[in-house]
């Protein structure tokens, strides 16, 4: 299983960015899949998640109507298109596929900072 992020940088407040996650090795298609983030000093937190066949979206309450998360399973991909960020968006983000209860994989995860 591999996970890539992309499209991480840095952002004024009130910008956008689109992260991207490339998935390989398990059949995408099959799988729910979600963004996740970890700001510093911080736990781990879920940001969103969409199910296999990206018919059905959680958020995160901090990424409700500002996050959307989407999935083109042709190109075995996700994307979290993020509009209006705030300071408090700063974080690492990953990409992560939930396996079983035993197995859980997780991209490198791509830096997001906003600030002016």
């Amino acid at each position: 299983v591999q996970l890539v992020e992309s499209g991480g940088g840095l952002v004024q407040p009130g910008g956008s960015l689109r992260l991207s996650c490339a998935a390989s090795g398990f059949t995408f298609s099959n799988y729910a899949m979600s963004w996740y983030r970890q700001a510093p000093g911080k736990e781990r937190e879920l940001v969103a998640r969409i199910n296999n066949a990206g018919g059905a979206t959680n958020y995160a309450d901090s990424a409700k109507g500002r996050f959307t998360i989407s999935r083109d399973n042709a190109k075995n991909a996700i994307y979290l298109q993020m509009n209006n960020l705030k300071p408090e968006d700063t974080a690492v983000y990953y990409c992560v596929v939930v396996m079983s209860v035993w197995s859980r994989y997780w991209g490198q995860g791509t830096q997001v900072t906003v600030s002016s």
